[in-house]
């Protein structure tokens, strides 16, 4: 890869007061431990360093709350697409958290904000589920689009790092379809957690599976980044 072939972007993925402990309403286990990864990467000289946040309604779909007798991480529900009744998927259920304009849904006390070059919100549609931070699965036709894949292409990013949380969800979806519009991408192990511990290791052999790299902090990936001049 020729050098002037590389500018690196990094995604910060939801890292949110909510999904933390101590108190978060759905905090991912080890949440907090990758708060000094993140602000680590966010002292590199990457071209575009970008934070996410879930910004849901009161009333959003994938609360269990919202739906009487179902229970949070038990129970599923299915999402249909508001404009094709007949796009249809399951989607796990969850505590309410991330709220708009609540304390849960603000970025960690301890992250780095001020070197982030802009933060975008997502999951505010109340009838759809939104994982990736680039869109919602539904595509016939798309009912959420963030506009960070605009972002990126006008940047001319080449490579996508991802981190933050959890590593099974939103980061998890967020590098698949970062690699889907074609930039090559990169989650970084250490900077990210999984609500499901014990299921992780299968979700990265997915994650590569799908031409995703799962790199550590010493690897020849991120050491690109820091060397770097643009």
């Amino acid at each position: 890869m020729e050098e002037n072939d590389f500018k690196p972007a990094l995604i910060i993925v939801d890292l949110q007061e909510d999904f933390c402990p101590p108190n978060g309403s759905l905090a991912v286990p080890h949440g907090r431990d990758i708060i000094p990864i993140v602000n680590t990467l966010l002292t590199l000289p990457f071209a575009l360093k970008i934070g996410t946040k879930d910004w849901h309604p009161r009333d959003h779909i994938s609360f269990a709350s919202n739906h009487p007798g179902k229970k949070p991480f038990e129970d599923m529900v299915t999402i249909t697409n508001p404009s094709n009744p007949a796009e249809k998927y399951e989607s796990r259920l969850w505590p309410v958290h991330c709220v708009q304009g609540t304390p849960g849904a603000e970025l960690v006390i301890e992250l780095d904000t001020e070197r982030l070059d802009r933060v975008i919100e997502k999951g505010q549609m109340r009838e759809v589920e939104m994982y990736s931070a680039f869109y919602d699965p539904l595509d016939r036709p798309r009912c959420c689009d963030s506009g960070l894949k605009d972002v990126l292409k006008k940047e001319g990013i080449s490579d996508v790092y991802v981190v933050g949380l959890a590593g099974d969800y939103c980061v998890r979806a967020t590098a698949m379809d970062a690699k889907r519009e074609g930039y090559r991408t990169w989650v970084v192990g250490e900077g990210t957690r999984a609500v499901d511990e014990g299921r992780w290791e299968g979700r990265v052999e997915e994650i590569r599976g799908e031409g995703v790299g799962v790199v550590g902090m010493d690897g020849e990936e991120v050491r690109r980044v820091r060397e770097w001049r643009g």
